[in-house]
């Protein structure tokens, strides 16, 4: 979205908070139905508070001491730290009643935080600060995001907050939540999505006796290696889940999409482009992935020896079949949210527009519903499928909903 665009979503906001403040559920449907109805459970709160109430100090940190969290955020905090970094986050890591465990700030933000309360501690539920991604998440068990005078409380309306929720894989019990929060003027279509690959990150770190499969829910069953890349970023090999970092996530992808292999030299300029980054740092990136797939990976040229399968694959061959549907089902947003890799970049971009031009040359309205969930602003593929409809279609209004949302 262009300045201009958020701006004038953020002015929206501000009526609709104002009028909502005011004369209660009156203009409601200028907001999202899960801002409404986190409004609605916010009336306990002030709109006026200006800080979070703070848990007692001690308890928090006897219970971050023994949650499982701390083990996976200890093992993944130089992806997280960068993150913040790179972004001016806040990020934040929260127990599963939306009590603050864990936070990384870039400088700015990192200040602005301190004076609301957005530290270890601090109580972000609804019942005590009003509206945030944060309570949103932990209470739907979903991905939130709230944006500008979407939050209840006016202290925090010059933020922006993309939250996801952490389930511990053993069981399927919410442990947290993960939260990224800036300001609303730096507010990217791809927050939603990192707020996620965070959440499975975290999963993927946490101790070994609890990183098995969901309950009801198996690894692959084929043999070899089973990438997904879209929205989020899971590998597993034989049906087991292997636990990468970014740097080697994005090395499996690109020699997924090089089955013929790469040079070395190759290699490096597509993963890091005109970055600083020496050819050792790469191979010892590579020599730690080799040894995770237990050595299938070949050197001169680095190719995978065992069959690979991704989601990045599956959407370009539904593509070419012309099952729009499906390739819209089967793509999970961005190709590895937050990946500097210039290839990577590139054919993420790539496959983004071959859906999106999928949709406008066949705009079928289960595929757009699904679509309009990844990417919420994208009103020219909402209008051409309420275009193509009849009037009285059953999905029409849900689009006409989608339409009013994003502007």
């Amino acid at each position: 979205m262009t300045s201009d665009d958020l701006h004038a979503r953020r002015v929206s906001a501000v009526r609709a908070w104002t009028q909502f403040v005011s004369d209660g559920d009156e203009g409601a449907e200028a907001v999202r139905p899960e801002i409404l109805r986190s409004w609605q459970l916010s009336g306990v709160v002030s709109p006026t508070v200006t800080h979070a109430p703070l848990a007692d100090e001690g308890d928090t940190a006897d219970f971050w001491k023994q949650s499982p969290l701390q083990t996976a955020v200890e093992r993944v905090q130089d992806e997280l730290r960068r993150t913040a970094e790179d972004g001016d986050l806040v990020i934040a890591v929260t127990d599963d009643q939306t009590r603050i465990l864990w936070t990384y700030g870039g400088r700015v933000m990192r200040r602005k935080a301190e004076t609301v309360n957005f530290v270890p501690g601090g109580r972000w539920d609804e019942a005590s600060v009003g509206t945030n991604a944060l309570a949103i998440a932990g209470r739907t068990g979903a991905p939130s995001m709230v944006f500008s005078a979407e939050h209840y409380a006016e202290v925090v309306h010059n933020w922006v907050c993309w939250a996801a929720p952490v389930f511990d894989p053993a069981t399927g019990r919410p442990l947290g939540v993960i939260d990224l929060s800036t300001t609303w003027d730096r507010t990217h279509p791809i927050g939603l999505a990192t707020a996620r690959v965070m959440a499975r990150l975290i999963e993927g770190a946490l101790p070994s006796d609890r990183r098995t499969a969901l309950a009801g829910e198996a690894g692959p069953a084929e043999p070899g290696l089973t990438l997904t890349l879209l929205g989020m970023a899971e590998v597993w090999l034989d049906g087991q889940r292997l636990l990468l970092n970014r740097r080697q996530t994005e090395i499996l992808a690109l020699l997924a999409l090089h089955p013929a292999g790469l040079s070395v030299e190759h290699l490096h300029a597509l993963l890091y482009g005109d970055s600083t980054v020496t050819t050792s740092t790469l191979k010892a990136e590579v020599s730690h992935l080799r040894a995770a797939l237990a050595g299938q990976l070949s050197s001169r040229p680095y190719r995978l020896t065992m069959p690979v399968t991704s989601d990045v694959e599956e959407v370009q061959r539904l593509l070419r079949r012309g099952d729009v549907r499906a390739a819209v089902r089967a793509y999970g947003g961005d190709l590895l949210p937050g990946t500097d890799s210039p290839e990577l970049v590139q054919m993420g971009d790539y496959l983004a527009v071959s859906v999106r031009e999928a949709l406008l040359a066949n705009p079928d309205p289960d595929a757009v519903l699904r679509y309009s969930e990844l990417a919420p602003y994208d009103t020219a593929v909402v209008e051409a499928c309420l275009a193509s409809l009849p009037v009285h279609h059953p999905v029409a209004p849900l689009l006409k909903g989608k339409l009013a949302s994003a502007r």
